[in-house]
């Protein structure tokens, strides 16, 4: 694709750090700390992202307090995240997390369920519920009360306000990635129908 750059695998060019001002010297040197930065360096979202630094600096705090600071364990984070990135065909956020939700233990008929778009019956409560509430939210755009009700009762109120909020800051993840054509990296093949 003639639009696509191969260093950064999307429409972007790639940034030189030197030419940076010092705000987006200090952006890009963070997003390469391997303690705080992406999972995937700067080829995906943080590099798309770096082009205005007050964003990547926002969005790397965000991405740091879903790290530390949640109330939501590594598997309710990364069953989230798959939801979302094949809720929106994600290809690029499925081959980042897809082998981090197997990694950190979700289990691989809660992982094929979101892959296929299968029925939930027979996984676990809570994978069936964080899918459920996915399914809803960008399915249908709102989330019915019964459904809301359990999650609540489930989650309580806070954690489910990070939970939403978790899922929709990798939706507009999955928009920034669509916006710009992130490719898939080399010799990564599309795992998503």
């Amino acid at each position: 694709m003639s639009n696509i750059h191969p260093e950064t695998g999307c429409r972007l060019p790639p940034l030189v750090r030197e030419d940076l001002d010092d705000r987006g010297r200090a952006a890009y040197d963070r997003q390469l700390d391997p303690t705080r930065g992406s999972i995937v360096g700067l080829r995906g979202p943080t590099g798309i992202r770096l082009h205005s630094p007050a964003i990547a600096e926002n969005a790397q705090a965000a991405v740091q307090f879903f790290r530390t600071d949640t109330l939501l364990d590594e598997q309710t984070r990364e069953i989230a995240i798959i939801t979302t990135a094949r809720a929106h065909d994600s290809q690029f956020e499925w081959a980042a997390h897809g082998p981090l939700a197997a990694k950190v233990g979700v289990a691989d008929a809660t992982i094929d369920a979101v892959r296929h778009n299968k029925p939930l019956d027979g996984l676990p409560a809570r994978d069936a519920l964080i899918i459920a509430i996915g399914r809803e939210l960008f399915g249908n755009r709102q989330l019915p009360q019964p459904l809301y009700d359990q999650a609540v009762t489930h989650f309580g109120e806070r954690a489910l306000v990070e939970l939403i909020t978790l899922m929709a800051m990798y939706a507009g993840t999955a928009s920034l990635l669509a916006a710009f054509d992130m490719q898939l990296p080399d010799g990564v093949a599309p795992d998503l129908p």
